[in-house]
């Protein structure tokens, strides 16, 4: 028997025994378990490797544990306003809460993610304005700074940020960073070399178990989040990179959504930030300190939760949002997103929103920076053409924000995509607010946005060409794996 005859029925036997795997042990859903099969099917032994680095389930054990967490009360503020919502003696004190009650419930039950309304909230749509604020902020700490990206580059504005932590280090304030492996790729640990000599802390996540090879590729830690002396918190869609100020030719303009807050909810992203370091830490855990989690100096009348979710999570909490949300509209809904690939559920809540009279607007790019993803979420786009939406394509650059607004009354900003892998594979975290002023300021930003972009309706989408189409059917069978 020859080599190559030897290789093949190898290949094939693992194919047979992987494709087992995935259709009885992993219990995936139908879709994610077609795609995968396909893969195997059409490149037999390129499909095993793809698949031990982007494939496997990661199991759903706790990968996020902090001992001292019920020393920050939540677990007594998570139980009363669960138990007032039920008996009716919950006091929502305006319209949007009102409205939310059930998707305030389910955050509650399902997210532990208790509801605050004593927060003040500044909306970012431009990289300038937002590391501007930010570099402000990190000046002015005095206790801690909590930095946590999901890409960290090293031009011109990394290390501008890195400088500046260094100079704060040096004052003697506490600095943490923790960045994610595959999304900062392009920087060493050599970049906060200074940083850790003068009492910084840097901390990867899900980092290569041997050089250039992960076998956690598929999930990523994609938040974004600055916490600030337990006061400030920052949550959006801009990484740390001079592309995102603009400046890279092939994107242009950056338009993107990021938030500060301040106000108790900073508190959520600050258990959210300790639970992340403490999984990444190699024996630097955070302890609990009164310190961590001060009574906000700076307060407002904003109510909010901050949810997050990954694949660790027994529900898909902001895919579970995002439907609720849709649920809720009676007059409209606008969603910016950079990658438009939900699965068959919110397709399918959105369309319905469509045939019930709801005003439906989606803004995606122009251009793509991830050309399977770019096909596929034209593909889905025609959907919901034929069903009714509206469809913006953002020509001022690339859009890169991460946004929903519901009714002028609540509103959705952070780091999930509208795609199969934020919703389901990536670790993430977004704000849901219930504020009709934050919903009436996101939703003029979208209405400026179309003034820099063009409508694709459904006529036009059907004269797409041939080369097109096909394009469009290859990603979208693909796009459970995207």
């Amino acid at each position: 028997m020859s080599t190559f005859t030897t290789l093949f029925i190898l290949g094939n036997t693992l194919n047979i025994l992987l494709a087992a795997v995935i259709v009885f042990r992993e219990r995936r859903d139908a879709s994610s378990t077609w795609a995968w099969l396909l893969v195997l099917v059409f490149i037999p032994i390129a499909g095993f490797i793809v698949y031990l680095f982007f494939g496997r389930n990661l199991n759903r054990h706790r990968l996020f544990v902090w001992a001292d967490r019920k020393k920050v009360g939540l677990e007594k503020t998570l139980k009363s306003q669960i138990e007032h919502i039920r008996d009716g003696s919950f006091e929502f004190t305006n319209e949007p809460e009102r409205a939310s009650q059930d998707l305030i419930y389910m955050q509650l039950l399902n997210n532990e993610a208790p509801f605050t309304r004593d927060n003040y909230i500044d909306i970012f749509t431009d990289g300038n304005e937002k590391f501007d604020a930010l570099l402000r902020d990190i000046t002015n700490a005095t206790e801690h700074i909590h930095l946590q990206y999901y890409i960290i580059k090293k031009d011109n504005l990394g290390k501008k940020v890195r400088d500046l932590l260094i100079e704060k280090a040096k004052q003697g304030v506490k600095v943490r960073v923790l960045y994610d492996e595959l999304g900062s790729r392009t920087i060493s640990k050599r970049f906060f070399h200074e940083l850790r000599q003068h009492g910084g802390e840097v901390e990867v996540f899900f980092p290569s178990k041997f050089a250039f090879i992960n076998f956690r590729l598929n999930y990523r830690n994609h938040r974004k989040i600055v916490i600030i002396d337990g006061v400030i918190g920052y949550v959006g869609g801009f990484n740390i990179g001079d592309e995102y100020l603009g400046l890279d030719d092939m994107f242009g303009y950056w338009r993107d959504t990021h938030l500060r807050i301040t106000g108790t909810s900073v508190h959520s992203m600050q258990m959210r930030f300790i639970l992340d370091w403490n999984q990444a830490s190699d024996g630097h855990d955070i302890d609990y300190h009164p310190l961590l989690f001060p009574k906000p100096e700076q307060t407002g009348n904003i109510g909010m939760q901050i949810i997050t979710s990954g694949p660790d999570s027994e529900w898909p909490q902001i895919k579970d949002g995002y439907i609720k949300m849709i649920s809720l509209a009676k007059k409209s809904i606008t969603i910016q997103t950079p990658y438009f690939i939900p699965d068959a559920s919110l397709l399918d809540t959105l369309r319905i929103a469509c045939h019930s009279g709801v005003d439906v607007r989606i803004m995606i790019p122009n251009k793509p920076d991830h050309l399977f993803v770019y096909w596929a979420s034209l593909s889905n786009i025609g959907g919901l053409l034929k069903a009714g939406a509206k469809v913006y394509i953002y020509d001022n650059g690339f859009i890169h924000a991460k946004t929903m607004v519901v009714d002028d009354e609540i509103s959705s900003v952070g780091t999930a995509n509208f795609d199969i892998r934020s919703l389901k594979l990536n670790f993430e975290i977004n704000a849901f607010i219930y504020n009709k002023e934050i919903a009436k300021q996101l939703n003029g930003a979208f209405h400026e946005d179309i003034k820099l972009s063009r409508e694709l309706t459904w006529e036009q989408y059907l004269q797409r060409p041939t080369s097109v189409r096909f394009r469009e059917s290859v990603s979208r069978l693909l796009s459970p794996i995207l």
